[in-house]
C-alpha cells in the first residue's frame, strides 16, 4: 500500500540506487534460501510463502531477490513467465476449458492480478567521518516509529536508527535520524555501506495463533496471496496475467508501465488494508482482522469500478465466503495506476486487513489470507458480470 505522498507523485529520494552494496558486490538476499531453512511442522504452503518472502530482502528499485524467489515457484503454474523493463515479473496463463480470451465477445477476458514485492526502505544519503550514516525514506515513514529499530542493508549489515539530540518530541524529524551500524570511522563504514544503498527493517516472522506479525506484510502477504491462488487455480475462462510489480511504495510506477502493455480488460490488486479494530478516539475504518478479506470501495488513489465491485462480492457471496466492504481515507494501491493505462481499464482492489502498516510489526491474520486465496481463485474461475 502506497501513502498519500506517493500517490502524488512525490516520490522522495527512492528508485534506483548508484551503486551496489560493499565495493563492487552485488547485493545478496537478507534471508538463507527457502531449501537451506527448516520450515515450521504443519506449516502450509500460503505461511510458507509468507514467512520467506518477509525476510527477502527488497526494497524499491531493488526487488532482484524477492522476483527469483516468485519466479523460481511460479513458472510451474504459468505458460510463460517474463521481467519487463522495468523489473515487473509477469506470469501469464492462457485460458483453460475451450473457452477463449476475447475483448467483444465470449466469456474470457484479459485480467491483470498485480501484487507489488518492493517494500518500504532507508536510503543512505551521507556517511560521516564517525561513521554513522544520514538516511532518507523510501516510501512511507514515521520517525517516531523508525526511531531504536534494527534495519538491515543488503549483505546483511546490521544498524540501529537514533537521533540527534533533540528539544522534545515535536523536533524528531527524518533529517534528525541516523544509522549506526557499530563503524570506527567513516572509511570502516563505507567498506560496508555506500551511499545509494538501502536498508530495511530487520524483523522474522512471528506466529501467535492465527495472527502473524512481520516487517514486509506490504505487500509480501499480497504476492504470497497471489502464488496461492496460481498453485490452486484449475480450470478459468480468462487469460490472466500475474503480475509481481515493482516500485509500488514510491509511485505505483511499475503496476504503470506493466498496465500499459498488457492492455487488460479487468485488473485486480492485491494488497493490504488498515484494520481499523485498534484503540482509536474514533473509528474511522470499517475492516477488522479475521472477519476476511475486503473489498474495497475507495481509497486516494481509485474509486472501484462497479463491474469489479460486482464480481468480487456476487463470487464472495455465492461461494459462502465472508468478506468486508473497505473505505480508506487515504493511501492508495496498484489499482490507482492500473485504471488509467491506456484509455482506461476497471480495476478494483482485494484487500487484506492489516495492522500497523508501514511498521516492523505489520499484523495479519492467517484465515484472512486463506479467504483472499479463495476468493481470487473462485473470481478467475466465474466470467465477468456485464458492465
Amino acid at each position: 500500500m502506497v501513502t498519500d505522498d506517493m500517490t502524488a507523485g512525490r516520490a522522495g529520494p527512492g528508485g534506483e540506487p548508484p551503486h551496489p552494496s560493499g565495493a563492487g558486490r552485488e547485493p545478496q538476499p537478507v534471508a538463507a534460501p527457502a531449501a537451506e531453512r527448516e520450515e515450521p511442522a504443519g506449516e502450509s504452503r500460503l505461511i510458507g510463502f509468507l514467512r520467506d518472502l518477509t525476510q527477502t530482502y527488497g526494497p524499491s528499485g531493488r526487488e532482484e531477490a524477492v522476483r527469483e524467489y516468485i519466479r523460481a515457484r511460479v513458472e510451474a503454474w504459468a505458460d510463460e513467465v517474463r521481467v519487463d523493463a522495468l523489473g515487473n515479473l509477469i506470469a501469464r496463463r492462457g485460458p483453460r476449458g475451450g473457452a477463449a480470451p476475447g475483448r467483444g465477445g465470449g466469456s474470457g477476458r484479459r485480467i491483470m492480478v498485480a501484487a507489488h514485492m518492493d517494500e518500504i526502505a532507508l536510503i543512505a544519503t551521507h556517511i560521516d567521518e564517525k561513521g554513522f550514516i544520514r538516511v532518507e525514506p523510501v516510501g512511507g515513514q514515521d520517525p517516531v516509529i523508525l526511531m531504536g529499530q534494527r534495519v538491515e542493508f543488503a549483505g546483511g549489515v546490521i544498524g540501529v536508527v537514533s537521533s540527534e539530540k533533540l528539544d522534545g518530541a515535536r523536533d524528531l524529524k527524518m533529517g534528525k535520524l541516523f544509522v549506526d551500524i557499530g563503524a570506527a570511522s567513516g572509511d570502516d563504514a563505507r567498506r560496508s555501506v555506500r551511499v545509494g544503498d538501502m536498508a530495511v527493517f530487520h524483523r522474522p516472522l512471528e506466529r501467535a495463533g492465527r495472527r502473524l506479525v512481520a516487517k514486509a506484510m506490504d505487500d509480501r502477504s499480497g504476492c504470497a496471496v497471489v502464488m496461492e491462488a496460481m498453485a490452486r487455480l484449475e480450470d478459468s475462462p480468462h487469460e490472466v496475467f500475474f503480475v509481481f510489480t515493482v516500485q509500488e511504495e514510491v509511485g505505483l510506477r511499475g503496476a504503470r508501465t506493466a498496465s500499459f502493455g498488457i492492455e487488460p480488460d479487468v485488473a485486480v490488486a492485491v494488497d493490504i488494508t488498515l484494520a481499523g479494530d485498534t484503540p482509536e478516539p474514533e473509528h474511522r475504518v470499517a475492516v477488522e482482522l479475521g472477519k476476511g478479506p475486503a473489498v474495497k470501495v475507495k481509497d486516494n488513489s481509485q474509486i472501484a469500478h462497479p463491474l469489479v465491485r460486482r464480481w468480487m462480492e456476487g463470487t464472495a457471496e455465492a461461494e459462502g465466503i465472508t468478506y468486508q466492504l473497505e473505505v480508506l481515507p487515504f493511501g492508495g494501491t496498484d489499482a490507482g495506476a492500473m485504471q488509467l493505462a491506456r484509455a482506461g481499464v476497471p480495476a478494483g482492489t482485494l484487500s487484506i486487513p492489516t495492522r500497523y502498516a508501514h511498521t516492523p510489526g505489520e499484523m495479519v491474520d492467517a484465515g484472512d489470507l486463506e479467504g483472499a486465496v479463495r476468493l481470487l481463485v473462485a473470481m478467475l474461475q466465474r466470467p465477468l458480470p456485464e458492465l
